[in-house]
């Protein structure tokens, strides 16, 4: 406190305000010194706010002595199975006590007294809380140069143009948070990509994100990181497409369907007021055309389905124009018009196979009508079953695009 005595570190048995989790792996060398900075940290947190904590050490299977050490120093120790850095820090957050949670790692590269602004912040009616490194500052040694200047500022700008998140460093490893936020955010990653997940997640739910500086220093290990850049930024950018429907599914479908739907319109209107002369677009482009309008339907498809998965599992909310709609779009109305377009399909290949008996099986001049028969077809079983896929999706509810309760 303010007077120097140490901070209020409460028992096991009570409550507390602020829970600082460390995730850990075999950090005997680190831990002391981090534990220190954290006391320093409540220490300050008290005078400044009056708030008590405690230190939760999630241990991740050390087999250096760890855990002994980290309860010798005053810490309480969660074991969990469940191996990777974001199953340990998902497994000490549901361990702790506190209404705020601070979470940084336990190779002293970050220093815990900053997260004391962080809970400020917090108590200001912010639910997340990111440090900032590039504000902050990253001490020689401490960040690889491809993190530094290729890895994080990519990751962290794609983040930004998917979710729109605003944040500047978004894979900073400190960060503070409410118990409310991470009981909403549901979150599940195992391994680092869990950094990304929270962010988005956050973004998604339209919960309050702000930054603050944290400084980054080379770690205290005399061993390499856990840390395996290429992997883990692979395993970053798939996540942000995994969350991201719209740009993984919907925005690459709009242009497939589209540009398909022109080349075809323009051939089917060619072959109409020009009969029997070559189409402007050969046999070869009404084929591919047909394939991109078939590809853009499903995935639209898939993009309608990540987003009913993301309202089902909490980390998306929903959208005003969809809910307007889900009085008329239903399994029911999905299986109708499948249907008509199936038999619109297939009165066009009967006129297509009556044709070329009419003309002695003779070769057709284009292949334009029965591709566009096939693609009707192809269309109308599409929406069908993707009509029971999004069904299935919303909890087996028929009128799927209502929001889940």
């Amino acid at each position: 406190m303010a007077d120097g005595s140490p901070p209020r570190l409460k028992s096991d048995a009570e409550t507390v305000d602020v829970s600082f989790v460390m995730p850990c792996l075999n950090e005997i060398l680190c831990l002391e010194p981090c534990i220190a900075a954290i006391r320093d940290a409540m220490a300050d947190i008290d005078a400044r706010y009056g708030l008590t904590g405690e230190i939760v050490v999630a241990d991740n299977g050390s087999t250096d002595g760890s855990q002994a050490l980290a309860e010798r120093l005053g810490a309480r120790v969660v074991a969990v199975a469940e191996k990777g850095y974001g199953a340990a820090l998902r497994g000490g957050f549901t361990a702790a006590r506190g209404r705020f949670l601070v979470m940084g790692d336990a190779d002293g590269s970050y220093d815990f007294r900053e997260a004391a602004p962080m809970i400020g912040a917090l108590i200001d009616g912010a639910d997340l809380c990111m440090g900032n490194r590039f504000k902050g500052g990253i001490k020689p040694g401490a960040m690889p140069w491809k993190n530094r200047y290729i890895g994080n500022p990519v990751l962290t700008g794609i983040l930004n143009l998917l979710f729109n998140t605003g944040v500047g460093d978004a894979h900073c490893g400190l960060r503070a948070l409410t118990r409310a936020c991470f009981d909403r955010l549901r979150l599940a990653g195992d391994g680092m990509e869990f950094a990304s997940e929270m962010v988005i997640k956050a973004s998604l739910r339209g919960e309050t994100v702000v930054e603050r500086p944290a400084t980054l220093s080379p770690d205290l290990r005399n061993r390499p990181p856990h840390l395996r850049p290429w992997r883990d930024g692979w395993r970053h950018l798939r996540y942000l497409f995994m969350l991201s429907p719209a740009w993984l599914f919907a925005f690459p479908a709009a242009a497939s369907a589209l540009v398909g739907t022109a080349i075809l319109t323009v051939a089917a209107s060619h072959a109409m007021l020009l009969p029997g002369r070559e189409i402007f677009f050969g046999n070869n482009w009404v084929v591919l055309s047909s394939a991109m309008v078939g590809l853009g339907h499903m995935s639209g498809i898939l993009a309608m389905a990540s987003h009913l998965y993301g309202l089902r599992a909490g980390y998306r909310r929903p959208k005003a124009w969809l809910g307007g709609l889900s009085r008329w779009v239903t399994l029911e109305t999905t299986i109708i018009v499948g249907l008509i377009l199936g038999g619109l399909g297939l009165a066009d290949l009967l006129w297509v196979v009556a044709d070329w008996s009419a003309r002695e099986f003779a070769r057709a001049p284009s292949v334009l009508p029965a591709v566009i028969g096939t693609l009707l077809m192809t269309l109308g079983v599409q929406t069908i079953l993707g009509g029971f896929l999004l069904s299935i999706i919303n909890g087996n509810d028929t009128h799927f695009l209502e929001t889940p309760s």
